[in-house]
């Protein structure tokens, strides 16, 4: 064995070195940390349950000298020993990929031929003011940037990639589509401008145009296809024409002016013309200070070219801030200087004719400064047709440098270096949106080629859409649009960096530590100010489009999960700082919500209990769906707790899930009574299934059952139990006796995978049209009978239901009794449709209970005392006797509902409640003969007998 494989074997070893505690425990490596992103395991660490069982494995199995213990081994790191090497991608340091690219996408045609320009109308110290503003807000920007780019690994996608990892994929896919789309409407507009210096050569302006610009986005897609080494050293070609073209402009200002360039306005520096040039001079209908800013902003759009790239560089946490703030450096100097030199060399007016020259020291008539220099350029100056000067000719900075035709190389370097920067930062942005599948039908190009990744579809797509624009060849209006799109981004940068800094997660933690979350608010909002101020109807558009892909994403919910998402942050601290502040609230009745505990098992085997108790409490109060899993049956798939919310959430239902193992129903319900929900997010009623198989169930289980509801009332709870008579029954999938999985149920490891195939549907998701919601408010239990069927027409599907309520009365006082309760519904303000008085309820319930009789005093000769003690869930004489009444009384009212209800979508009735004494097989009876032979849900209903209601304005 080779040396080189015998240090390889060494570094592994090294790398899993055990701990003192154990020789399965490893000491911390940062190996163990690169599976920290969702569905994704570190390979190396060993699990808990490896490491409490560590010693009985020991014990039969050898370890290494080193003393680790023969797990799987990863080579995760070490893929080269395993084969031929295969050539490592090209990266880039902070100065190529990130300064030099940034520094040319700022130089940008701008610098060259509206520079000039804008010193001219507004002044040197205003277009001074106007170049620190806007290094304000790109240096404010690269701060957030470079807080965002170091807090974490940042791969491929640049600003998308931080934008949606800081603010969720809600806000990041809305700008990757559109700062995607700015960067190939940029590479457009630059090709334009570099069209449009041939056009002294061009027959047909427009048409050629068209020619020169798709010829030249063609060429810069083949140097963009050739791959991110060739891009580079075609930018670092346009880099150098750069440096020379400035050097040549610096040192042509130092060159005594010919006669020539005299009759052009150029005097070299003087002081008087520095002094003339320090003021303002607007002119025409666009002249003002923001219409300069406007024109001079789209040049400083260039700052996120490499983070653009951070796919491709070698260290993107390094490179981002230090190539990004550099860059912003540099360029700020250069505008600084050449719009101070030019404006100390160059007066705002001249006509370009050698005729103009004085003669003598005769200046009688003569107006502007250039008279003090010997030149009359006073027949243009008044007639407003001067063709030369600062505030008119384009070509100022060529004809005041040494060699003009070297300015010209540098226009083209400018436009053609951004160009090709825009067309390469489009399509990285483009890919990482891909794939991640936020928006449909774009997962095409997320496909990446060869040794970098690159995304050609990508490139392809964005030269199709830059010669669409080029072939307009009239961009003034997209422009504005293109300015807003990057002030958009910016803004968005710098809020994620600002939320994110306020929501003080654990997770945040920059290495880049020279920001601060009130400058990052500060580029957010003169961002957007910015936006109105430059083309308000733009800023409109933009918002426009921001938010219709914002509420596509919103509304489509997407499955990306790995995404440090600072909503989430704000959310939890705004609802942790709420839950706190709740707990300092008094109860109060016209506050009290139906916050539900609901027992339905998995949900998903009991779809009617979910959506019955979401009906009416979807975006009113609190849900969570309770589990109780049997000590017996404990064991479940690990991602089935995920799997569950998974199916909650695809049926919009709006629960939490609580899954609780207990020895049986009554424990994990009595833990769940008081464990649940958090100060005053705390259930306050308890839902259940009505166990319709009671009959065939064991004494054990019956008793089980009516202790729960027992304990229910002793907690203070509200109670309701639902029982469905047809479609899908809770109880054939789902029995409180076995709380395992039904073989008919949907399984939990097939939830995540498919639609809506999976999703049952019930009842209570059709729209229930104008049937009734009959309440039987038998017994006043604080009100919640009628709350419950108030909430449910509040809802869509129950909105045209008619609600009903059934009262008990006796015969001869009927219409008064009616009467005061319908007196009572207008107080409580409960538009209900009907009020019915039912008389005559009471009927013989002993066939019913029958089989669950003792009969004891009718036995002979057999000691009561021992047949008590053989079944002691059956009867008795004495308590059958004792009940009679009320049993009596359910098989009457039984009769009423089905007389009445049949046709109902729906009935509520006041649940009994039983006495200390009363047998569970006798309650058990009492519920079931009160919703039998019904063909709708009946729920039975009862509050904790505290006002739920409240007629006064408090």
């Amino acid at each position: 064995m080779d040396s080189s494989a015998l240090e390889r074997r060494g570094s592994r070893a090294e790398l899993r070195r055990s701990s003192l505690y154990s020789t399965l425990d490893l000491v911390p490596q940062l190996e163990h940390y690169a599976g920290t992103l969702p569905r994704k395991q570190a390979r190396s660490r060993p699990s808990l349950e490896a490491l409490r069982r560590a010693f009985e494995d020991v014990e039969g199995t050898s370890t290494t000298d080193s003393g680790v213990n023969s797990l799987p081994t990863t080579d995760n790191g070490n893929e080269e020993s395993q084969g031929p090497q295969e050539k490592a991608p090209t990266r880039f340091g902070w100065i190529i990929g990130v300064m030099v690219r940034c520094m040319l996408n700022i130089w940008g045609v701008i610098l060259f031929l509206r520079l000039s320009l804008i010193t001219s109308q507004a002044g040197i110290l205003l277009t001074w003011l106007i170049i620190l503003m806007s290094v304000i807000v790109t240096s404010v920007t690269a701060l957030s940037i470079s807080a965002i780019a170091t807090n974490g690994r940042v791969v491929s996608g640049g600003a998308y990639f931080m934008i949606s990892r800081s603010l969720g994929p809600e806000i990041g896919g809305p700008i990757g589509m559109v700062f995607s789309f700015a960067n190939a409407l940029a590479c457009a507009l630059n090709t334009v401008g570099f069209a449009e210096v041939f056009n002294v050569y061009m027959v047909d302006e427009i048409n050629d145009v068209r020619i020169v610009g798709v010829i030249t986005v063609t060429v810069l897609l083949l140097i963009s296809l050739a791959g991110m080494e060739w891009e580079s050293k075609t930018q670092i070609l346009f880099f150098l024409v750069l440096l020379i073209s400035f050097s040549n402009y610096i040192v042509g200002t130092f060159i005594p002016p010919t006669t020539e360039k005299q009759a052009v306005g150029i005097f070299g520096y003087r002081s008087d013309i520095f002094v003339e040039n320090l003021t303002p001079d607007w002119r025409g209908p666009d002249g003002s200070f923001f219409q300069m800013f406007a024109i001079f902003f789209p040049s400083a759009i260039g700052i996120l070219s490499g983070a653009n790239i951070s796919g491709d560089l070698k260290d993107p946490a390094t490179a981002i801030p230090k190539g990004t703030l550099m860059a912003i450096f540099w360029t700020t100097i250069s505008y600084l200087v050449i719009s101070v030199t030019v404006g100390a060399c160059v007066v705002r007016d001249a006509s370009g004719n050698l005729t103009n020259i004085l003669t003598g020291n005769i200046t009688d008539g003569c107006v502007g400064l250039a008279c003090k220099m010997g030149w009359n350029f006073t027949e243009c100056i008044q007639s407003k047709n001067c063709t030369y000067g600062l505030a008119n000719s384009s070509k100022v900075l060529g004809q005041v440098s040494g060699l003009s035709y070297l300015i010209t190389a540098g226009v083209f370097a400018a436009s053609l270096s951004s160009a090709l920067g825009f067309l390469v930062s489009a399509p990285k942005v483009f890919q990482c949106l891909c794939r991640d599948k936020i928006y449909p039908y774009i997962g095409f190009f997320a496909k990446g080629y060869g040794k970098n990744d690159e995304p050609l579809r990508a490139y392809l797509l964005c030269y199709v859409i830059a010669v669409a624009f080029i072939l307009i060849a009239e961009l003034n209006t997209i422009a504005a649009l293109i300015s807003n799109f990057f002030l958009c981004s910016y803004s968005l940068i710098n809020f994620s960096c600002f939320h994110a800094s306020i929501t003080n997660s654990p997770g945040w933690r920059p290495s880049f530590h020279y920001y601060s979350k009130w400058t990052a608010l500060f580029g957010a909002v003169i961002s957007v100010v910015l936006m109105f101020l430059f083309t308000w109807w733009a800023a409109l558009i933009t918002f426009c489009v921001i938010f219709f892909l914002f509420g596509y994403v919103n509304y489509n919910k997407p499955s990306k999960s790995n995404t440090d998402n600072t909503f989430f942050h704000c959310t939890y601290n705004m609802a942790l700082s709420y839950s706190v502040s709740l707990s300092g609230v008094e109860d109060h009745v016209k506050n009290f919500r139906p916050q539900c505990l609901v027992l339905t098992g998995p949900p998903n085997q009991r779809p009617a209990l979910v959506d019955f108790v979401g009906s009416f409490t979807k975006h009113i109060s609190l849900m969570v769906c309770g589990d109780i899993i049997m000590v017996s049956h404990s064991t479940r798939p690990q991602d089935t707790t995920d799997g569950l919310v998974k199916w909650m959430n695809r049926r919009k239902v709006r629960s939490f899930y609580t899954p609780f193992t207990a020895d049986s129903l009554r424990a994990g319900a009595r833990h769940l009574l008081q464990a649940s929900g958090l100060g005053k997010l705390k259930p306050n009623t308890l839902v259940l299934g009505f166990k319709a198989n009671w009959r065939d169930s064991s004494p054990e289980s019956i008793e089980d059952y009516t202790n729960t509801i027992y304990d229910t009332f002793d907690s203070n709870y509200c109670l309701c139990i639902l029982r469905m008579m047809d479609g899908l029954d809770i109880t054939d999938q789902f029995d409180f006796e076995d709380l395992t999985p039904s073989p008919l149920a949907v399984r939990a490891d097939d939830i995540s995978d498919k639609g809506d195939s999976d999703q049952i549907k019930t009842v209570f998701q059709n729209d229930q049209g104008k049937k009734t919601i009959d309440v039987y408010w038998i017994a006043d239990d604080g009100g919640l009978t009628l709350l419950v069927p108030y909430l449910l027409t509040r809802r869509k599907r129950w909105h045209r239901s008619k609600v009903r309520v059934f009262i008990v009365g006796d015969e001869q006082n009927m219409e008064e009794g009616r009467n005061e309760m319908i007196a009572l519904l207008k107080r409580f303000r409960l538009d209900f449709n009907d009020v019915i008085v039912m008389t005559d309820i009471s009927k013989d319930i002993s066939p019913n209970v029958a089989p669950f009789r003792l009969y004891d005093e009718q036995q002979e000769g057999v000691s009561v005392q021992e047949l008590r003690q053989s079944t002691p869930w059956k009867i008795s004489d004495k308590e059958f006797e004792a009940f009679k009444l009320k049993s009596e009384r359910k098989v009457r009212l039984n009769e009423i509902i089905r007389k009445n209800s049949q046709h109902a979508s729906l009935v509520l009735v006041s649940l009994p409640v039983p006495h200390s004494d009363c047998p569970s097989v006798l309650y058990m009876a009492w519920l079931d003969t009160l919703t039998c032979g019904l063909h709708c849900p009946v729920v039975l209903i009862r509050g904790n007998q505290q006002n739920v209601l409240t007629y006064y304005c408090q």
